[in-house]
């Protein structure tokens, strides 16, 4: 399960950014620290002031080591017009809790529990308690193919709720969803459109930031077909990264094998023209390329399993996978390149 959100009192090592030296944009220290957020790409860092959290102006960047500002413009996230400026004055409760915790309650403004335990993707768990079978939990592998990923999307999406404000507040999640019922009753995802860049997405349609693996994937030939999130992550905890299944090409080779139909004909190298176990014989290299910014200059994967096509770069300005690891050539180069690989239509990389 995700533990993102820590709590310092409890572990002091939880927290990553560099207190020791001056930096302007911290104007907080450590023991104001009631919450850590984040561990792996950014770190920011919730302050209690009466029965809600805020966040402070600061996030550390995990990768790089260096301090980062943190503030959400108006035109970027949705909910930014709604709120004052003072980052004070925005509560992580609307903001941000519902996601990190288990059952919030937008009265009382209590959890359950903190990060993700097992009533945010098997519903309420008294029942099962009491009854441990399997009738009196909800079993995502139970559930027809969209409701099971609605689970995951449910908080792996940039969205809206339909209803808003509930009692005055704005909320930027789902709130009144529950594992089973169809997220799209009470949210609905951001639109992209075509051919424009904004702050949720490329041109492409492809996430423009982190969080959206749903909206990703719900585009995608994957969620077509009924493929569910659990079919490649087990959030239950797994040796890989990302909770993948198996490492790298091996979840992906699950069906995507040349003795299979989805899968490419011949040996990994025929397909992807780069040496076997090399970084760009990995499926994820081009099909699930980092272009998903989430802070600084770092970006996570997307989830529509296109390839991104150097054309696309050169018409939409969406970053492809050749020239982000051949920082040193041109989208031309790529183009020229492709045509020379058996497997690729040449119209894929018509000009």
């Amino acid at each position: 399960m995700a533990n993102v959100v820590q709590d310092p009192s409890v572990r002091p090592e939880a927290i990553l950014g560099d207190f020791s030296t001056s930096n302007p944009l911290v104007t907080f220290r450590k023991e104001d620290v009631a919450f850590t957020y984040g561990s792996k790409w950014k770190q920011r860092y919730f302050t209690k002031r009466g029965d809600d959290y805020f966040v402070f102006p600061a996030q550390w960047d995990v990768r790089d080591r260096v301090w980062r500002r943190y503030y959400v413009e108006k035109g970027t996230d949705w909910w930014a017009e709604h709120y004052p400026a003072d980052q004070m004055q925005r509560p992580t409760g609307p903001l941000c809790d519902g996601c990190h915790s288990v059952n919030y309650d937008i009265k009382a403004k209590t959890v359950t529990e903190w990060n993700v335990g097992c009533e945010k993707c098997h519903g309420a768990g008294s029942l099962h308690v009491q009854y441990p079978i399997a009738a009196t939990t909800v079993n995502p592998a139970r559930l027809d193919a969209v409701r099971a990923d609605d689970v995951c999307i449910q908080c792996h999406s940039q969205g809206q709720p339909r209803t808003k404000p509930l009692d005055g507040v704005y909320y930027d999640w789902p709130v009144g969803y529950q594992p089973g019922d169809r997220l799209s009753d009470v949210w609905m995802l951001e639109e992209h459109h075509l051919g424009r860049e904004t702050f949720t997405h490329w041109p492409d349609g492809n996430a423009h930031k982190n969080r959206m693996q749903g909206n990703d994937y719900v585009q995608s030939q994957m969620s077509v077909k009924g493929v569910r999130c659990y079919a490649c992550h087990d959030v239950h905890g797994t040796p890989y990264p990302a909770a993948l299944r198996q490492p790298d090409n091996l979840v992906c080779a699950q069906c995507h094998n040349s003795q299979l139909q989805p899968g490419p004909p011949g040996p990994i190298e025929q397909h992807t023209q780069h040496k076997a176990g090399s970084e760009g014989s990995k499926c994820a290299a081009c099909h699930m390329p980092l272009i998903a910014r989430t802070v600084g200059n770092v970006s996570v994967r997307s989830h529509t399993f296109k390839f991104v096509s150097p054309v696309t770069t050169k018409r939409l300005g969406v970053p492809n996978p050749c020239t982000s690891c051949h920082t040193d050539r041109s989208n031309d180069w790529a183009i020229e390149e492709l045509k020379k690989w058996p497997s690729v239509s040449p119209w894929r990389v018509a000009e």
